[in-house]
Formats: C-alpha cells, sequence, structure tokens
C-alpha cells in the first residue's frame, strides 16, 4: 500500500469509479469454456480477466512425489505479459509463486483428497487481464474449474477482499483503491459450511475496523457464491439465469 495520490472517495462516500462502500464491481463467470481441459472457467471480475482449468486426478510425474493415502493438489497461478499496464516478465515472480500457494491452500479443505491416492490433480490459472483481487477472482474460477471436473468437494469455494480507503473500510478493491489505499483483506471461504479458508490482512486495521472489514467481505463472498452457483447450473441444467450482476 502506498500513500494516495488520486481522489479515492468523494464528498458523499462514493468511490472513485462510482460505487457505494459496500458495492462490488460487476461479476461474471462460464463454466466449461476449454475442450483440452478436465474441467475449466472464466470469470471477469470487474476488469480481470481469469482463465482456470484442471486436469486430473491422474497419475503423478515424479512417481516419488506421490502420496500413498491422498492426491496431492498443484496450483499455478500466472499473469499473462500483457496482463498489465506494463509488459510483466513472462517467468514466474516471487508474487505468482506466493499467490499459487495461498490458492492451493484455499482450495485444499474444499476437495476430498483422500478419494483419489496416488494421484495428482492440477490447476492452472491465467490472468489474462489485471485490476486488483485477482487471487479471490483466481479462487472462485478454479472452484468452478474443480466442480467441472468432476472432484469430489465438500463445498464450493468463493473469494472477495474488502480495504481500506482514506479512512472508510470498503468491498471488492480494484487495482487504484489496492494500490493506493490504505489496507486490503483478501478472504476465501467454504459458503454452504461456512468455513473461511484464507484471510490474509495488508496494512493497519482497528479491531472495529477488521470486524467491518470481515463483515464486507464475507458478505461479498455471498453475493459472488450466488453468481458461482448459476454459473455452474447453466452449464448442467441449462437455466436461463444469468452470471451476471
Amino acid at each position: 500500500m502506498s500513500k494516495s495520490t488520486t481522489k479515492l472517495l468523494d464528498a458523499k462516500g462514493v468511490r472513485h469509479d462510482g460505487r457505494k462502500f459496500n458495492e462490488l464491481r460487476p461479476v461474471s463467470m462460464k463454466v466449461g469454456v476449454l475442450e483440452n481441459a478436465d474441467g475449466s472457467a472464466y470469470i471477469e471480475f470487474g476488469k480481470n480477466k481469469i482463465m482456470a482449468a484442471v486436469y486430473g486426478p491422474r497419475e503423478v510425474h515424479p512417481k516419488h512425489m506421490s502420496v500413498p493415502d491422498r492426491s496431492v493438489l498443484r496450483c499455478r497461478y500466472h499473469m499473462t505479459p500483457f496482463s498489465t499496464d506494463t509488459r510483466k516478465n513472462p517467468a514466474p515472480s516471487r508474487r505468482e509463486i506466493e499467490i499459487s500457494k495461498v490458492i492451493r491452500e484455499g482450495l485444499e479443505p474444499a476437495l476430498i483428497l483422500t478419494d483419489y491416492p496416488r494421484t495428482a490433480i492440477e490447476v492452472y490459472l491465467e490472468v489474462l487481464q489485471s485490476d486488483g483481487g485477482s487471487r479471490c477472482a483466481s479462487i472462485t474460477a478454479a472452484s468452478l474449474a474443480l466442480a467441472d471436473a468432476g472432484i469430489n468437494m465438500r463445498d464450493l469455494v468463493v473469494g472477495c477482499a474488502a480495504g481500506k480507503i482514506e479512512g472508510k473500510v470498503v468491498a471488492d478493491l480494484d487495482d487504484v483503491e489496492d494500490k493506493e489505499g490504505e489496507g486490503d483483506m483478501p478472504m476465501a471461504m467454504l459458503p454452504n459450511l461456512g468455513q473461511v479458508t484464507l484471510l490474509q490482512l495488508d496494512g493497519k486495521f482497528s479491531r472495529k475496523e477488521f470486524d467491518e472489514a470481515f463483515k464486507l467481505a464475507k458478505d461479498g463472498c455471498m453475493k459472488v457464491y450466488d453468481i458461482q452457483r448459476k454459473a455452474l447450473m447453466e452449464k448442467y441444467f441449462g437455466t436461463e439465469e444469468s452470471g451476471e450482476q
């Protein structure tokens, strides 16, 4: 977080992109978008555009990495060179490696990995365009792709962040707010089980601000879950329900 150089809130508390403090960016999702993957999903979360693909369960390579009583979950989060306003080095950065680990740990509680011993389940996330909050959008898309691949799950996983800008706690930071705001709190949860699987915090929050941010992130997760569930139903039951908010 850096010191703000952009007016992020006006006198009426409206954010720089016209949203209210608890309002999410537009979200849409689609399931089964790649023929060559076992499961796939595409998400647009604000200006984020992210593709998720799942392969497996399949044989582990190298074989000595296999675990006798469960499957090994592998995740790769990658930002394409054209995903940011300046060309990004295509080689994996330290941040991408860290986010890959965070996403894997956020997904694992939802998966029944013991149903697939001595195998690997691989999740690939390609960020085509980044706009802040890409780890939460990625974990939401990855969960859809895992469900599309038929992996046994206890629940879907859904992600949404909250943060603080100019002293005000708000939901779902975009890229400008993420860079110039005072705090960011990404969250992922199992919406039906009510369990939090990812909670990170960047910046300083008072206890009251933390409670407000936690509630906003949780409420945001439930709103995203409605869209996530409709996208899955549309793929398998052909409902007319739209995946947009």
